[in-house]
């Protein structure tokens, strides 16, 4: 892709982006997902802290953009800038696999449609499901690899076409809703505090929000950097409000153990409550186009992090490679072959859609966490701020939020997945000191050295967890 003007990108086409990446595999799953974890009251608090905590990542990813509007792909290059080599490429690594699992949580929710269908793709794990899905995966590499802007040009369209249906489900929920229904699912109806169903429900909204960076991942597309935060907030309100309508409105329809039984795509159950089995098969439907589309958006989006960085000394040179359409083909390669071996390991896990989804969420946090810091970081030291001092108070109570935000997620995810997380990164870090041998510099600083210790020492705690037994995936 060229730098030309014409070649850049437009602020609908990154609210498009910004769109497409959120609204995906997360929204269709949304009813039972919450059924099984909390009432209304507690998906109410829920969405208030996740649409709070991530308004305010969305603020940063817009100040940052403005203030530094040096630094291109933002999700790693803020953390590399705001503290280190290691740090930017833990953030470079940890958001190509949330990338790359968000892929393999859109992959497996199509398998599990079909499945409903046609017994032939079962639960999504038989082998004619596994062939078909690596078939769609390889499809979607040979479109990229002839080109970023005609792929992007296409996600745009499926954004478009995937949120008709979803707005039809919105209506006929809404012309639907059953007050007395409602009420009876208002509390959640079990013995679990009104807290403790709110932290259980938290990874979900942090899944349904990843891809909230998409715009800045594209920064140098864009033909005003301006329109990279307005695009970031835009797309980040539309989709808080779709996301709350679709989870809140359910409770309406069907009680809470009902909706907590349903199968994935869950939203298909609603729908089929209210107007008959035509209703599964629409949203059915919707859901293919629009998790297709989700699906290439992730696939755009994890190619261009691994080339960027590349670009800017984070990755191996041999990722900054582009074919003769200037689509970064190692970069593709590489990430279609990590979806690959993710998808042949859902073959052996108990629920696939729920490993993929936390573990996106877990992955994608730390990275999330860093930028976070950086803004604050930034609002403390007054850098790039020169005399707006007003303008730097309200920018660092927003890093200061953001970053609790993201840590409390952290928190809340659970020792599991920070586990598995490190299983990762663990072996990630041979990329890292590639990219510091090809530059004949130090690998790690002392601090540096601590850290990945740490990430070796959880890791192996959670390879020995994996062998005994006590973590299942």
């Amino acid at each position: 892709m060229t730098d030309s003007q014409d070649a850049k990108l437009s602020r609908g086409a990154l609210v498009a982006l910004v769109v497409g990446s959120m609204v995906g595999a997360g929204i269709f799953t949304l009813p039972a997902a919450f059924g099984r974890t909390t009432g209304a009251l507690g998906a109410f608090i829920a969405w208030g802290i996740a649409g709070l905590g991530m308004l305010m990542l969305a603020f940063v990813f817009q100040t940052l953009s403005r203030r530094r509007p040096d630094i291109d792909a933002g999700i790693y290059a803020y953390a590399k800038a705001g503290f280190g080599n290691y740090p930017g490429f833990a953030a470079a690594f940890g958001y190509w696999i949330a990338c790359c699992l968000a892929c393999l949580s859109c992959v497996v929710l199509i398998k599990a449609t079909l499945g409903q269908f046609f017994d032939v793709f079962g639960d999504g794990s038989t082998p004619v499901a596994i062939a078909s899905a690596s078939l769609m995966l390889w499809g979607v590499h040979a479109l990229v690899l002839r080109g970023v802007k005609q792929a992007a040009a296409l996600n745009t369209i499926a954004t478009v076409a995937k949120t008709v249906p979803i707005g039809i489900f919105v209506v006929v929920v809404i012309a639907g809703f059953k007050a007395d229904m409602f009420a009876l699912n208002f509390w959640g109806g079990d013995e679990a505090s009104v807290a403790s169903q709110v932290r259980d429900t938290m990874l979900v909204t942090v899944f349904v929000f990843v891809g909230i960076e998409g715009a800045s991942v594209y920064s140098r597309y864009a033909k005003d950097r301006n329109d990279v935060g307005t695009a970031t907030v835009l797309g980040f309100l539309g989709v808080l409000c779709l996301l709350m309508l679709v989870t809140i409105l359910s409770y309406g329809v069907l009680l809470r153990p009902d909706l907590a039984a349903l199968a994935n795509p869950s939203m298909a159950g609603v729908m089929e409550a209210i107007v008959g089995p035509w209703g599964r098969v629409f949203v059915s439907v919707g859901l293919i186009v629009s998790v297709l589309g989700n699906y290439l958006s992730w696939t755009l989006l994890a190619a261009e992090l691994l080339h960027s960085a590349a670009q800017n000394d984070t990755m191996p040179t041999l990722l900054a490679r582009e074919n003769a359409n200037r689509v970064p083909h190692v970069a593709l390669w590489m990430t279609t072959l990590a979806i690959q071996i993710f998808l042949v390991v859902t073959s052996f896990a108990e629920s696939a859609f729920t490993l993929a989804l936390k573990m996106t969420s877990s992955m994608v946090l730390v990275p999330y966490l860093l930028v976070a810091a950086y803004g604050f970081k930034l609002a403390v030291t007054g850098e790039a701020y020169a005399a707006d001092g007003r303008g730097r108070k309200v920018d660092m109570v927003r890093g200061a939020l953001a970053t609790v935000y993201a840590a409390g997620m952290l928190y809340a995810g659970g020792l599991k997945f920070l586990l598995l997380s490190a299983l990762l990164y663990a072996p990630g870090t041979v990329l890292y000191v590639l990219v510091r041998r090809e530059r004949k510099a130090r690998v790690f600083t002392g601090a540096e050295r601590v850290v990945f210790g740490a990430i070796c020492f959880a890791a192996m705690v959670a390879l020995a967890a994996l062998i005994s037994g006590a973590i299942v995936i």
